[in-house]
């Protein structure tokens, strides 16, 4: 049984329908967090359709679907290809993102996701894996902290940030969210100091579960993978991620222009499908997390 407010899935009608599904179709959900979207998805599907899914996440598996139609992949999305390979699948109708961290993965605190516990520094989404935010705070030189503070977290003062942390770790190991208010206590100004930490807190998780290199390797297997006429719906929540794929729909690859043949024809793997999607007032008022919110839909030409 699903876990109570394990997740509320973000822009649910939105983004399923931009699916435009055939009920008869093969989709895959590559964030199936609490479930939400895959059983919106599973509603509109007939009985000859499939749905997979994949989650990282060892804790999301409490929230399986009991459903012949339905499998869950305990595995980064990042690895798509091969395991729909693995399960004798080459090409599906659609697949559906959410890049969003969970309710439950935000709440819960010994997984070291929010600042608003004093808790242990973990922040892995899987924990099969090594990385983990006590390592990145308390093994990396200040070079490699200030590259992934300004990069990952867009904070101006990066530099300053990474020494403060160093200094601080020449006293005593970086453990919990207090130490490092203790070690930035001069770069948390009162009415910035949420703000500031919420930056610092998203780039770290990023460096440790790799976010950015996984939405790249993900994004460039999908062509591939989705029919002629199927769709892509990816929900974003902050300007690198969507960045990311905002270039791929447009260009099908993430910098530069599109490469010429020798007429002068683009060869896009994509055409977008609407405008940007955004969470309404109620949509926000009723999951205050859905407000950075951005969903775009692209269909394989």
């Amino acid at each position: 049984m699903m876990k109570a407010k394990y997740h509320d899935p973000v822009l649910l009608e939105e983004a399923v329908n931009g699916l435009k599904i055939n009920e008869n179709g093969i989709y895959v959900d590559v964030t199936f967090g609490g479930g939400g979207h895959s059983r919106e998805i599973l509603r509109k599907l007939g009985k000859n359709g499939l749905l997979l899914a994949f989650d990282q996440d060892e804790e999301a598996l409490a929230n399986t679907i009991n459903d012949e139609r339905f499998k869950l992949i305990n595995e980064n999305f990042r690895y798509i290809r091969q395991f729909l390979k693995f399960n004798s699948i080459t090409q599906v109708d659609g697949i559906l993102a959410d890049f969003g961290v969970s309710s439950h993965q935000f709440n819960t605190a010994s997984r070291g996701f929010s600042t608003r516990f004093d808790a242990d520094l973990d922040m892995r989404m899987s924990t099969r894996t090594e990385l983990s935010a006590f390592e990145i705070l308390n093994n990396y030189e200040h070079s490699q902290l200030r590259d992934i503070f300004y990069s990952y977290g867009e904070l101006r003062n990066a530099g300053g940030i990474a020494k403060a942390i160093l200094d601080f770790r020449e006293r005593q190991t970086v453990k919990t969210t207090s130490d490092i208010k203790e070690a930035l206590k001069k770069h948390l100004p009162r009415q910035r100091e949420n703000k500031v930490l919420a930056q610092l807190f998203q780039a770290i998780r990023i460096e440790v579960n790799q976010e950015l290199a996984a939405i790249r390797e993900f994004l460039l297997q999908t062509p591939e993978l989705i029919k002629k006429g199927g769709r892509l719906c990816i929900i974003s929540y902050h300007s690198l991620e969507d960045r990311l794929v905002k270039r791929f729909i447009r260009s099908g690859q993430f910098e530069g222009e599109p490469e010429k043949d020798l007429y002068g024809r683009v060869k896009l793997p994509y055409k977008r499908i609407g405008k940007l999607i955004v969470p309404g007032e109620e949509e926000i008022r009723n999951n205050p997390r859905a407000r950075s919110a951005k969903l775009r839909i692209a269909e394989r030409i």
